[in-house]
């Protein structure tokens, strides 16, 4: 047993957070702020995200009013703003990892129960359209059903009672800090799957911390393992993105001697905040050309430091020249491992190297195979003709 894979505690039970844990509330939520803060003469700049996760509606809507200035109180704010948000709750998609751990648990009858800082009747109406998440869990707790919320462990502690089960029994997983706090003080072991950008290092007290649900080892404590890793890939629900290929950083070819084929990160802001910084594989249509096998790379690349989310895919094919503003299309299949710093050029470039091994290798497979003839790759070979 490697040391990643080491028994931390026995857990006997699971207690999830909702929003930005589960469900991508984050990017909804953004998307509204964009339209609802030009009535006022603001621009959404994401400033106070770091305010707001994590916290109870009002706080949070106290924090908006307060950062942007409006002319408003919490009351109205709320009052304006949440029927907006609540019309789009059928649109917020779960998270990558979400439905696997709900599936998996509840296939091997491990107890969940969801607390979450939103009302009983949010949540109802956030899980509505996700098939089978109401019914796999035993009990489900609202900020609105205890005294106080998050970062008081109270919520935690009830949905404890109501599942007839010692606190300590618990493994909690949050996004938010506030939710790591409230687990913690709850007397139960806290996984933190921090929901904002480079904020890991302020999650330490977290009895874990990893980049996201498809990264959790649940048999660290002493839950049932995952078993559905094929030859070092984790299989996805297929996702495509696409547009021309731009210059990226410089550093693709002449850094590290893999040229990187980037697509602009504008307009793909949704589709960003819903998939965790790490690698990914799949198939690449290039207009005019071919489909080709691909390895990605989506976040921060922490060597660099880069200050934006990118995509970087690289095309598992040698190019004789160089295919700027070709349209390139993308069909996502499968997620190595998630993004990792590295002491040294060398250990990076190695690491990528290995990527593209294991991505060569795992497209020749069946279940990743068939995905070369998507119609989204074709379309591509015809955008010129």
């Amino acid at each position: 047993m490697s040391v990643e894979r080491t028994l931390k505690k026995l857990v006997s039970g699971l207690i999830l957070d909702l929003d930005g844990t589960l469900i991508n509330t984050d990017g909804i939520v953004s998307e509204i702020l964009k339209v609802f803060l030009v009535k006022y003469g603001k621009q959404w700049d994401g400033r106070e995200a770091p305010h707001i996760v994590g916290k109870t509606p009002t706080e949070a809507a106290a924090a908006v009013v307060e950062d942007y200035g409006l002319p408003l109180s919490t009351d109205e704010f709320l009052s304006q703003f949440y029927p907006m948000l609540s019309d789009q709750w059928r649109n917020i998609k779960a998270l990558p990892g979400a439905n696997r751990l709900i599936n998996h648990l509840r296939g091997h009858g491990v107890p969940m129960a969801l607390a979450s800082n939103s009302s009983r009747s949010n949540i109802e109406a956030k899980i509505f359209h996700h098939a089978g998440w109401k019914e796999s869990f035993s009990a489900i707790v609202g900020g609105d059903e205890v005294k106080a919320g998050k970062p008081s462990p109270e919520i935690f502690l009830e949905a404890a009672k109501r599942l007839n089960m010692d606190p300590s029994s618990f493994l909690v997983i949050e996004d938010s800090i506030p939710g790591v706090t409230a687990g913690k003080a709850a007397g139960m072991a806290v996984v933190a799957v921090p929901s904002l950008a480079k904020q890991s290092h302020l999650y330490t007290s977290a009895d874990e911390v990893t980049h996201s649900l498809l990264d959790l080892l649940l048999e660290k404590w002493g839950l049932p393992a995952f078993q559905d890793r094929i030859e070092g890939t984790l299989p996805l629900e297929p996702w495509c993105i696409g547009g021309p290929v731009i210059k990226g950083f410089g550093r693709g070819s002449k850094v590290l001697g893999i040229p990187t084929a980037n697509l602009s990160p504008e307009g793909y802001s949704a589709i960003l905040s819903e998939h965790p910084a790490g690698v990914y594989f799949g198939w690449a249509g290039l207009s005019g050309r071919g489909v080709y096998k691909m390895v990605m790379s989506i976040g921060w690349n922490p060597f660099f430091n880069n200050t934006q989310k990118t995509i970087e895919p690289w095309l598992l094919h040698d190019f004789n020249e160089d295919f700027y503003g070709e349209e390139l299309h993308l069909v996502v299949v499968g997620y190595i491992r998630p993004e990792a710093n590295f002491l040294s050029l060398e250990a990076l470039i190695a690491k990528i190297h290995e990527d593209r091994k294991i991505a060569e290798r795992a497209l020749e497979l069946p279940q990743y195979l068939k995905y070369k003839d998507d119609p989204y790759l074709k379309i591509s070979l015809h955008l010129e003709n």
